[in-house]
């Protein structure tokens, strides 16, 4: 599997998106998992997977 991708989502009615399908695989997201959102006004908005972050503040590498 590629290491890159680049996708378009868009925001529907309610604010939500959908992750694209090869997006989600890349990064084994499955329905019920836990995100977090990372907004800085300048820098943009990133999306990670939560055990991503319980991972790296455990200091385990991932």
């Amino acid at each position: 599997m590629e290491d890159k991708y680049v996708g378009i989502c868009r925001v529907g009615e309610k604010g939500q998106i959908v992750i694209p399908k090869k997006a989600r695989e890349m990064f084994g997201i499955k329905p019920g998992d836990s995100l977090v959102v990372l907004c800085d006004v300048k820098k943009g908005m990133a999306i990670v997977k939560s055990d991503v972050i319980d991972a790296v503040l455990s200091g385990e590498d991932k």
